[in-house]
């Protein structure tokens, strides 16, 4: 309500503008700013000044001369792009970025620390502190719920169980210390889903993370077809203009059906093409729901060529594993979205007859090695306990091993494969290798942790859904994270950390749909096939606001 005054006193124009933004005339004037905020300021500035020359003065002396200049110009185009980098979207950028592009266990930063630090565990710690920081000075920011929290707590207390069921012989051997690094190293990772689930806080946000999870993919699967071509992997030349400190020379010799796999990003084609593989449900969601293009023809065909860019670096990367995994999310597609699941038929039919011509031999060992049951068989007793051996070669050892200590395992950690201190032999299966550690009760903790989150987002798309948009997300995040699950059998998942924390970000969105999106009043009737309302440009409902949307992007 607006209060008349006399036209003989006006306001000052300062006051005036206040009043017009608040609704009324009778504020008063604009205050100067007082001398203690002016004190404080100065003390920030002064501070910051005094941090940068301690940056300068131990980077002179501590690092070398290219390493030197490499942080002073880095420091510098921080503070220059801070109001860019110093939000949560570009937080999510970097990691995500750093995660796909920077292969894991190749490269290091050049700071003389008594440890080799990689780029993805930088970018870990500064996430977690970046959130902490958040929490801490920020009074608006909430906690946002992580929905598989239980799951991943069961798994986390069967590992502890193992722990101290094995606590006095882990310590007689020496294997304690191991045995906590193995703990540090999996919290380390696991980090990653709760920390992305804190800075996930609207609807355009998750879209733009799996856009950007999407084509990041495509771009990795784009070189790694080039790899298979011109036998160079680009993601091995990145300390040519990046400064990064190589900590491997070696590009990897893995050969299958005669020809070199790809390795792209990834440390081994197993874990590229199961990466890829979980990304393949993603272009389809984006292929309806992605904000650009904004043409639904143009997304299509947009989404449509990187899946076919990302089917290609699958095939370069010559992996069986890719093949049960895109079975079982086929399997997924077609027993609750049969639909889907012919026009998949459709457009794979024609890629794979391609596939035959140009690459018959990957093909036919990717896929018609299957129908060979014989062969197959006997591939996988050859090599046992080495690189490259045979999964059933490895079955009767660790099943020998396993007996000894059924229940408990021998100690989560407490394995050594590789190195002058190995004390077991390699399992190209993560689930055995957790028998092994874990017993049958860390197993069981780890499949609650696997197939919990995918049957809560499955009945979140067929029972409290209310919008479509949301349950096809919880139907692509599921099929993914199902995928990824059914690889378990085939790779050691923890040793791979690439695809292990594409599985982390997409556990953090699916968090997201079941805590963050509207669901229907219990009794209501499934969610409409097709989406009456007016649409977007991309492609999502404009009537009905989504919780946590109006939440700001926010700076960390």
């Amino acid at each position: 309500m607006t209060i008349d005054t006399p036209p003989a006193t006006p306001a000052p124009d300062g006051a005036n503008a206040a009043a017009r933004g608040a609704g009324r005339v009778d504020a008063a004037p604009a205050a100067s700013t007082p001398p203690s905020l002016t004190a404080r300021r100065v003390l920030l500035v002064a501070g910051i000044a005094l941090l940068f020359a301690a940056i300068v003065i131990a980077s002179v002396i501590l690092l070398p001369p290219i390493a030197t200049g490499a942080a002073l110009l880095g420091l510098s185009l921080v503070i220059l792009l801070r109001r860019i980098l110093f939000t949560w979207p570009a937080l999510l950028f970097l990691l995500a970025a750093t995660i796909m592009f920077i292969p894991a266990r190749r490269y290091a930063l050049p700071i003389p620390l008594p440890f080799a630090l990689e780029a993805y565990r930088l970018m870990i710690f500064v996430a977690i502190i970046a959130v902490g920081l958040a929490f801490l000075f920020d009074r608006q920011r909430r906690w946002r719920p992580i929905a598989f929290g239980w799951p991943l707590g069961i798994f986390l207390a069967t590992l502890l169980v193992s722990f101290i069921a094995n606590g006095t012989r882990l310590v007689e051997e020496g294997l304690a210390t191991t045995s906590l690094s193995g703990f540090f190293q999996l919290g380390v990772l696991l980090s990653v889903f709760v920390s992305v689930r804190q800075m996930l806080t609207s609807e355009r946000m998750v879209t733009g993370f799996l856009m950007l999870l999407a084509w990041s993919a495509t771009i990795v699967a784009f070189f790694a077809i080039i790899e298979r071509v011109a036998r160079t992997n680009v993601f091995l030349m990145l300390a040519n203009f990046l400064p990064l400190v190589v900590l491997r020379e070696d590009g990897g010799d893995a050969t299958r059906a005669g020809v070199n796999r790809a390795y792209g990003s990834a440390q081994h084609p197993i874990a590229l093409a199961v990466m890829l593989c979980m990304i393949i449900p993603l272009l389809i969601y984006l292929a309806k729901y992605a904000i650009w293009p904004r043409n639904i023809w143009n997304r299509r065909i947009a989404y449509g060529l990187a899946t076919v860019i990302v089917f290609g670096g699958i095939v370069a990367a010559i992996s069986r594993t890719a093949v049960v995994v895109m079975g079982v999310m086929f399997l997924i597609a077609l027993l609750l979205r049969p639909k889907i699941a012919g026009i998949i038929v459709a457009f794979a039919v024609p890629m794979l007859l391609l596939a035959m011509f140009v690459v018959p031999a990957q093909v036919d060992s990717m896929l018609l090695s299957f129908f060979d049951v014989d062969t197959l068989i006997a591939s996988q007793y050859t090599s046992a306990g080495m690189r490259g051996a045979g999964r059933l070669a490895d079955l009767e050892p660790a099943m020998a091993e396993v007996q000894q200590a059924p229940f408990f395992g021998q100690g989560f950690g407490s394995r050594i494969v590789v190195g002058d201190d190995a004390n077991s032999f390699i399992l190209d299966n993560q689930v055995l290798s957790v028998l092994m550690e874990a017993g049958a009760l860390g197993v069981a903790g780890y499949a609650v942790f696997m197939l919990a989150p995918v049957v809560m987002l499955l009945v979140f798309a067929f029972r409290d859904a209310a919008e479509v948009r949301h349950a096809s997300l919880a139907l692509t995040i599921a099929t993914s994270l199902a995928g990824y699950s059914a690889a378990l059998f085939f790779f050691d998942a923890f040793g791979f950390f690439q695809s292990f924390l594409v599985h982390m970000m997409l556990l953090a969105v699916g968090a997201w749909v079941l805590t963050e999106t509207p669901r229907r009043p219990r009794g209501a009737g499934l969610a409409a096939e097709v989406d009456a309302a007016p649409a977007g440009p991309e492609g999502a409902r404009l009537d009905a606001p989504v919780a946590g949307s109006a939440t700001a992007e926010g700076t960390p």
